[in-house]
């Protein structure tokens, strides 16, 4: 029991900080629309409170974290966090109903960018801002932010960075100490944040959507404070702007954070993940471009060029922008853009999927079985920008795609039973656990899940947060062994 209170004393701090953060949209409702900003009054006072008594009632317990306390805290964190989230939205928007609530706050927090809401043009400014907040806090983790802050507080941050850091390769340090190690992240996460929203108002947006779009678009998740997303604006220069950010966005972190430390580009030039991340996606954008100017969807290639390239760079980093409605395209081009999500983007960069480093490490994988079958006495290690990777980190990439392919077809055929079509079936549990965001026919990117049942909703909410969290921290929890002494 002392464990589970220890647990609970740092997730109360954890509530706390995510309280504060609603006093952003509550400055913009007292500035634009203060006919809501009640609303957020009512939502910060609940969560700090909550926040605040559940540290009082647990501080006895406070200690450093052990391995399986960081798992239990981060699945508790993104799974109570969403409920303190949807209190802004149940308030001004009670017809959604919990359920509805919690998927969209666990949507914004996952960084997926999936809405059950319309009418997004006609909520109040600060209401969007929260929704777009939600993706950028969630984008780089809300808990790296914590671990900065736990260690002034005496609580140590080692396994919840562990545990909520994406990738295989976990244990890689940047900075001697953790907190400095976050602390520096979210420098270079705020940094290219503002420089994106700066380039969007020079692009032609307002300042008010070029905050809220830089904070989704670094976040890699696909809020928008218009229903028609980008092709609200009609414009080449804002999507060419959002194109270029979702690629740094796509990049691994820590590159970005070891490029600004060393003021120099070399980090980029040795990073095993992001030139391969790159080339794809051109090359993407490319055979899609020629293939739908080919298919007679676009008359002229340039045209097919502007909308192949935005569409596709979004949804191979998971961000989940458009604008056209590709759901009409020929079936092989949407179906390519959902398999690119699967592992485009970079570990450490705020995309879903397996990640490109596990791609990588499997593809070698398959190629030295290969080659062992012609040589059964070859040795042959596998390496990664010239370091020999563990037979051991290749048995746990094994594994992790073994039970990311199960729950894929576990919960198609969930939905499937539960009387949804196989294509919005599929789409939707690729587009949820892939942290994408819409899916294909009934969840297509002109439409909102907001046509799910509640039984349906959950399992998207599930399937998020099973994502978000690189499904065995969340799957742990479920083993026995993981709650015996």
């Amino acid at each position: 029991m002392s464990r589970l209170f220890a647990v609970l004393n740092v997730l109360g701090i954890v509530i706390l900080i995510f309280g504060f953060t609603m006093l952003l949209p509550l400055a913009l409702s007292i500035w634009l629309d203060n006919v809501v900003q009640f609303v957020y009054y009512k939502s910060a006072a609940i969560t700090i409170t909550s926040g605040l008594m559940m540290w009082v009632v647990t501080r006895s317990y406070k200690r450093e974290l052990k391995a399986r306390d960081g798992f239990l805290l981060v699945v508790l964190v993104w799974s109570v966090l969403p409920v303190f989230a949807t209190l802004p939205l149940l308030f001004h928007l009670p017809y959604l109903g919990f359920t509805k609530a919690y998927f969209e706050a666990t949507s914004g927090l996952t960084a997926t960018g999936g809405t059950v809401l319309t009418g997004i043009d006609l909520l109040p400014p600060s209401i969007n801002l929260w929704r777009t907040e939600m993706i950028w806090m969630g984008g780089m983790g809300l808990i790296v932010l914590a671990v900065a802050i736990l260690p002034l507080l005496g609580v140590g941050g080692r396994q919840m960075f562990k545990a909520e850091t994406p990738g295989p390769m976990k244990d890689t340090k940047l900075t001697p100490r953790i907190a400095e190690t976050a602390k520096g992240l979210w420098l270079v996460y705020t940094g290219i944040t503002i420089a994106c929203a700066f380039s969007y108002k020079l692009a032609g947006m307002t300042w008010l959507d070029a905050v809220m779009h830089a904070f989704t678009t670094i976040g890699l998740g696909g809020f928008s404070s218009h229903d028609a997303s980008f092709a609200y604006w009609d414009s080449p220069q804002i999507e060419g702007v959002a194109i270029v950010f979702m690629l740094i966005a796509g990049i691994n972190f820590a590159t970005h954070f070891l490029a600004w430390r060393e003021k120099a580009l070399l980090p980029y030039r040795y990073d095993p993940e992001a030139g391969l991340f790159i080339a794809i996606i051109l090359i993407s954008c490319l055979m899609l471009t020629i293939y739908l100017w080919n298919m007679g969807v676009y008359p002229d290639l340039l045209t097919a060029l502007r909308y192949a390239s935005f569409n596709t760079v979004s949804v191979a980093t998971t961000t989940g922008y458009s604008n056209a409605d590709y759901n009409l395209w020929p079936i092989f081009a949407p179906l390519w853009m959902l398999t690119l999500c699967c592992f485009c983007s970079s570990s450490g960069s705020t995309g879903g999927g397996i990640k490109m480093i596990r791609a990588q490490l499997l593809f070698k994988q398959v190629f030295r079985e290969m080659i062992v079958i012609m040589h059964p006495q070859a040795v042959l290690p596998i390496k990664v920008s010239n370091n020999v990777v563990s037979n051991k980190i290749i048995y746990a990439i094994l594994a992790f795609l073994s039970i990311y392919l199960a729950s894929i077809v576990s919960l198609t055929l969930i939905l499937a039973f539960s009387g949804l079509d196989f294509i919005t079936s599929f789409s939707t549990v690729v587009a949820c656990i892939n942290n994408l965001g819409p899916g294909l026919n009934q969840v297509g990117p002109a439409t909102t899940f907001a046509g799910l049942t509640n039984f349906q909703t959950w399992i998207c909410s599930f399937s998020m947060l099973l994502g978000r969290l690189e499904l065995f921290t969340l799957l742990v929890v479920f083993v026995p062994a993981f709650w015996r002494k």
